[in-house]
């Protein structure tokens, strides 16, 4: 496998639409799909310490007892990722992408993530894990640490997937703003979808420039482009949400670094006030 996307499953609600937005970066782009499912090294080991109960006159026989019990965990804790991974290639396939290989991994997420993204051309990962029914107002754990620590883009996906017609694409005149329009013209995903490029911010003669220029980018490979500009505000992640839930659309696509209000929305607190706030998939470049 060649160029690929990496799909990052676990068993929470959102595998599937992992596996549903992967399918779609694969069969837009011709690439294969590598998922991958990560068990901390405690689920992977089994181990436990139970050294401190001893100190508590507990009896040999049940120390070895919770050791077992403790060891079968982690086994069935292996054989779930396993299952998962197959339930997961089996739902790509279904979807049309003829090309899916599946990795289980020990040990750290991030260091898995490091080794895989070699050659892929982007990552999905859910927007909640394992316990995102029991913490609706929260965001995955291992979110953040991927969106700061991966060099490729980061899908971030929706409780379900719906095609992509309408992308709103946020531009702050900054580098990663313009490298995410330069994804986009790139891209084979966008060639159907039409793109609304808008900022946060005060209406100048600098604004409209890069607005401009952007438009003309897209427009000069064949994608449907307008342009908008919300005023400066306090919570900008609250004006672009809106803006996605009343037009109806299907994406959100932006650079993870710039210089103005938009940065904000990607380093700090405000980052997960953005993507929370959002009921569609988020797209990040650096």
């Amino acid at each position: 496998m060649t160029e690929r996307i990496i799909a990052l499953v676990d068993g929470s609600g959102y595998a599937a639409s992992v596996c549903d937005h992967a399918a779609w970066m694969a069969k837009g782009s011709g690439a294969g799909v590598e998922l991958l499912h990560v068990l901390g090294r405690r689920e992977a080991e089994g181990q436990q310490d139970l050294s401190g109960a001893i100190a508590l006159g507990a009896r040999t026989a049940l120390l070895e007892e919770l050791a077992a019990l403790d060891a079968q965990r982690a086994r069935l804790m292996t054989e779930q990722g396993r299952v998962l991974l197959e339930d997961s290639r089996q739902r790509i396939a279904a979807a049309g992408v003829a090309e899916t290989a599946t990795r289980l991994r020990h040990g750290d997420l991030l260091e898995a993530v490091a080794e895989a993204e070699r050659g892929a051309a982007a990552i999905t990962i859910g927007k909640r894990g394992a316990a995102a029914d029991f913490a609706s107002g929260h965001l995955g754990s291992n979110l953040e640490r991927v969106l700061r620590a991966s060099h490729r883009p980061v899908l971030v996906a929706s409780r379900a997937f719906r095609p992509i017609r309408r992308a709103l694409l946020a531009h702050d005149g900054g580098t990663s703003a313009r490298k995410a329009v330069e994804h986009v013209a790139q891209s084979p995903l966008f060639r159907d979808v039409s793109v609304r490029l808008v900022t946060v911010g005060t209406d100048t003669a600098e604004t409209r420039g890069w607005l401009a220029e952007a438009q003309l980018r897209l427009a000069g490979v064949g994608i449907a482009t307008e342009t908008a500009l919300l005023p400066d505000s306090a919570h900008p992640e609250t004006a672009l949400a809106g803006m996605i839930e009343t037009d109806g659309f299907d994406m959100l696509i932006m650079g993870a670094y710039g210089h103005s209000r938009i940065r904000a929305l990607i380093i700090g607190s405000t980052t997960t006030a953005l993507i929370r706030a959002c009921k569609v998939p988020v797209l990040l470049l650096r």
